[in-house]
């Protein structure tokens, strides 16, 4: 049916607005091109649970050198906690930031990417939630062109604010397995989990105030991103709403426009 789409993909990216409904696409790619899903947030969690499990008994402040605001080298940092392992040491980089509720910078998010993308040598991932910045996008590059790997295009997913803050208010998550569901567009069965019987719930994030802020924050940091790798990266523009929901439009919406490029 979509005989003129990519046959063969090394990796791709999959973007848009929080809540514009780029799971559903990703899956998409995920089935099609047996490719596997690399997220951020999958990526933050591997790390900081590395970190918590090491346990490390002292102040994770005393790897950061407030002088040069940034922290000692890897090496001193191995000497301080008593390993070698790059896991851990990340993982207590990441921690230190999300200790404090600070925002983690780019260099770090970009170090935890490249080391678990290096776990997937590079290859056949869609890539969700990364690059998400300016910086993060310029680091991609660099990385493609020592590594020798491609992103083949980048999947926009486009929806309107007052789209998606209707469809995030209502949207739910099994706290056991993540299974996403929609209140309206794929209801849990009695607010149970299909997959593991578990009460879904409401995350904390998706509220209104907290959806529009994180639509600000893709304005002025993640479209930039884009419009930067778009010159460099074909991009497939294809529609965050539908009319009709179901898996068959949902495919059909993201292979006809890949088809396109």
């Amino acid at each position: 049916m979509f005989e003129n789409a990519p046959k063969d993909v090394d990796n791709a990216i999959v973007t848009g607005k929080s809540g514009a409904g780029k799971q559903p696409r990703i899956d998409v790619l995920v089935d099609e091109y047996d490719l596997e899903q690399l997220s951020t947030g999958d990526i933050f969690r591997s790390y900081l649970k590395k970190a918590n499990e090491f346990d490390h008994q002292g102040d994770i402040s005393e790897l950061w050198d407030d002088k040069k605001e940034s922290f000692v080298s890897d090496k001193e940092i191995s000497k301080k906690i008593g390993t070698e392992k790059e896991d851990i040491i990340l993982g207590l980089k990441a921690k230190y930031f999300v200790d404090r509720g600070k925002f983690v910078p780019d260099h770090i998010t970009n170090e935890l990417f490249e080391s678990y993308f290096r776990k997937k040598d590079y290859r056949n991932q869609v890539l969700d939630g990364y690059p998400r910045t300016l910086d993060q996008a310029k680091y991609l590059l660099e990385i493609m062109e020592k590594k020798d790997f491609e992103i083949d295009f980048i999947v926009w997913v486009r929806n309107t604010d007052e789209k998606i803050i209707e469809r995030t208010v209502k949207r739910r998550i099994c706290p056991d397995c993540g299974k996403v569901y929609h209140l309206k567009y794929d209801p849990p069965e009695d607010g149970k989990c299909k997959e593991c019987g578990v009460d879904v719930i409401q995350r904390s994030d998706d509220t209104e105030e907290k959806i529009r802020s994180r639509l600000q924050e893709f304005q002025e940091k993640t479209k930039p991103m884009l419009e930067f790798l778009g010159s460099k990266i074909p991009v497939a523009e294809v529609p965050g709403h539908l009319e009709e929901f179901t898996p068959e439009n949902v495919k059909k919406s993201v292979m006809s426009e890949l088809e396109k490029l």
